[in-house]
């Protein structure tokens, strides 16, 4: 049995601790109360509150005795959960992909938490023109001085927390940007793969609309595919990796495209 974190009441050390049961059952298919109060170190009683919230967030489902994951593309697709998954590496990721912008230039950024990462180093790069669907973004930069946003609406999806459908596909489609900055569920060396249509068409969009384009992808989303190809990976100029990705899974990716690789 492990032992809880450190201030174990506070709200980071709970959203920690939920994150790992998410993963922990994710990888399992599904698990008994017991199994997750010896993998936690916490309470009965903890580990109820924290899978009720993970019910409640749409994460989990619950049945007698235990829990079980959503299937994957509800599951993957979940903002609650792509915000707390794989943090420090996307914070890395973005450290490494703000480098290629400067000061002046237009970009376009998709609703992935990768691409938050990134929005939030930008206030330091105004002055900016940045157009995003992503609600949470948006929330990044909507005060910032220096920066123009282009709120792109559409029909809203809680799930995503953006905007999607026709309206949001005319309406990228009438941008052109200097640089968008994406990402996507899935990758292998040839292609990226997203596990719902309507996401895959708005990203293509967004690569569409752009002059530069570039991947942000975390070490947990390759090698592997989704049900939908997105687009070959040739297509992007550039791909922003964390350390994690296997040396020769790098060296296959630098012959599609230029990597670059985040360090923590």
């Amino acid at each position: 049995m492990t032992s809880e974190t450190s201030a174990p009441g506070s709200a980071r050390s709970r959203g920690e601790r939920q994150q790992k049961i998410a993963d922990f059952v994710v990888a399992r298919g599904s698990a008994s109360m017991t199994d997750l109060v010896d993998f936690t170190g916490v309470s009965h009683m903890t580990v109820h509150r924290d899978v009720d919230e993970l019910v409640r967030r749409g994460l989990l489902r619950k049945f007698r005795g235990g829990v079980s994951a959503q299937p994957s593309t509800v599951f993957e697709s979940n903002a609650e959960y792509r915000l707390n998954a794989h943090v420090d590496a996307k914070a890395a990721i973005a450290k490494k992909a703000v480098e290629l912008v400067e000061p002046g230039m237009s970009l376009l950024l998709d609703d992935s938490t990768s691409a938050l990462a990134l929005a939030k180093l930008l206030p330091e790069l105004a002055p900016l023109t940045v157009a995003t669907n992503y609600l949470r973004t948006i929330e990044v930069l909507k005060n910032v001085e220096g920066i123009r946003l282009i709120c792109i609406g559409g029909d809203y999806s809680s799930t995503h927390d953006s905007f999607l459908g026709m309206p949001c596909l005319e309406a990228v489609e009438r941008l052109s940007v200097d640089m968008t900055f994406v990402s996507t569920s899935a990758m292998n060396v040839d292609l990226t793969y997203h596990q719902e249509p309507e996401i895959v068409m708005v990203k293509r969009a967004m690569l569409a609309s752009a002059e530069t384009k570039v991947l942000l992808m975390d070490s947990s989303k390759m090698p592997r595919p989704a049900l939908h190809r997105l687009a070959p990976l040739a297509d992007y100029e550039r791909l922003v990796v964390d350390s994690d990705v296997p040396k020769t899974l790098v060296e296959e990716l630098r012959g599609r495209t230029r990597v670059d690789i985040a360090y923590s």
